[in-house]
């Protein structure tokens, strides 16, 4: 495979997702039969884009195992065994996500073999760890967005409970100080007899509800209470730092962080990667003890990523990892954007208006409307783009640009 081709994505249908947004971006009939959660671009095994080449549509892996250092590169295909090491995705949500953590690669390798020495099938529903891969991600705001990241402090848990009047002495834990303050509560709060655990939810809730239209923390938990009665959860606004994210806006998800998106749509790359583990708001499966295991208990940081301009025309989100970066492409009919000289494989999605990109070696042209997506093969020369709209590019860092990330 040489040139740049048109990609057609398979859609998850999740119960959180939107009956809107992704049919909307396809221009296809909205509200649509049943939620669709996930637009993914990649070669993950649950779901493969299709690549128009050579007048069919084939399979984006099979291209891949074809020729992967023409596809992704020489350098990538080494580094990643001939495997394209990152998914890109659109994610629209209309009910939160669970609680949920994903683990570093010394523990995601560490749970996949214990895994498969205990026997679990990967597609059992008990299973942690269904590959041996890490998974950082970044989720780029479309829409304004509502997601929970990282632990509060200690003193802001003391606070939000103060200001419902809710004793702390109730809470076991929030006389002291630091991570390990935070991982006793924790503890204490998930594993909590479920009796126990039921009342006291109820009662925080019950006490949130006049506070609910001063503070969204509040607000949250009810709405959470409203989808998942009496889940531990629901305590999760408390616990953790609540995130309001503008369009353009992202945030960056590191190893052993706990996090739930709450509501909106975004731009999301990660490493392809199934491994998560989850600790309430969800009817999957949940695993506490292993969930403790791989968390950090570190006060979360609360910064809100803003893309920063390396190229002209183009804005990076510089928390990347070195299996994918993420970055912004916008344009006028006064500006155009011409791809770098040294590249890995690339995919490009439009969110917002047309365009058309020209392959500066063969000079064939394809026209990019929203929700049209793309391949652009390591091995093609380079291309232009030209037009009135907004696009988002994934990649593979190359080695020698780790510390530019690709700009």
């Amino acid at each position: 495979m040489t040139g740049i081709s048109l990609l057609d994505n398979p859609v998850q249908e999740y119960a959180w997702g939107s009956r809107t947004f992704i049919p909307r971006l396809l221009g296809k009939p909205s509200p649509s039969r049943a939620p669709q959660a996930e637009l993914w671009m990649g070669a993950h095994p649950n779901g493969t884009s299709k690549v128009f080449w050579e007048n069919r549509w084939t399979l984006l892996s099979d291209l891949i195992e074809k020729d992967p250092p023409g596809m992704l590169g020489k350098d990538t295909a080494a580094r990643f065994c001939n495997r394209l090491p990152f998914l890109f995705k659109i994610i629209a949500t209309s009910k939160p996500l669970s609680i949920q953590a994903h683990p570093n690669q010394e523990q995601a390798l560490e749970g996949f073999k214990k895994e498969i020495n205990q026997a679990i099938p990967l597609s059992a529903p008990n299973r942690n760890y269904r590959d041996p891969f890490h998974k950082p991600e970044i989720l780029c705001a479309l829409t304004p967005f509502w997601a929970l990241k990282g632990f509060r402090t200690v003193n802001e848990i003391r606070s939000m409970l103060d200001r419902i009047g809710f004793p702390a002495a109730e809470v076991p834990y929030l006389q002291e100080e630091g991570k390990n303050a935070l991982k006793k509560l924790f503890t204490s709060l998930f594993t909590m007899p479920g009796k126990k655990q039921r009342r006291l939810v109820s009662e925080m809730v019950s006490a949130a509800e006049a506070h609910a239209s001063s503070n969204p923390a509040f607000a949250w938990m009810i709405g959470l209470h409203r989808e998942f009665p009496y889940d531990v959860g629901v305590l999760g606004p408390l616990l953790l730092n609540l995130i309001h994210l503008k369009p353009c806006e992202a945030l960056s998800i590191a190893a052993g962080e706990l996090h739930c998106y709450l509501d909106g749509a975004g731009i999301e790359v990660m490493v392809n990667s199934d491994n998560v583990l989850r600790g309430g708001l969800t009817e999957k499966h949940i695993d506490i003890p292993e969930l403790l295991e791989i968390l950090n208990f570190s006060p979360g940081k609360k910064n809100v990523l803003h893309p920063e301009a390396r190229r002209s025309g183009e804005w990076f989100y510089v928390e990347g990892s070195e299996e994918f970066i993420l970055s912004r492409i916008s344009l006028d009919h006064d500006r155009f954007y011409e791809s770098p000289l040294n590249r890995s494989v690339e995919i490009i999605i439009c969110v917002q208006g047309e365009s058309e990109v020209s392959d500066i070696g063969t000079g064939d042209e394809l026209r990019l409307s929203c929700g049209s997506s793309i391949i652009v093969p390591a091995q093609v020369r380079g291309y232009r783009i030209r037009g009135d709209g907004t696009l988002y590019k994934a990649t593979v860092p190359l080695d020698e640009s780790k510390g530019s990330h690709g700009s």
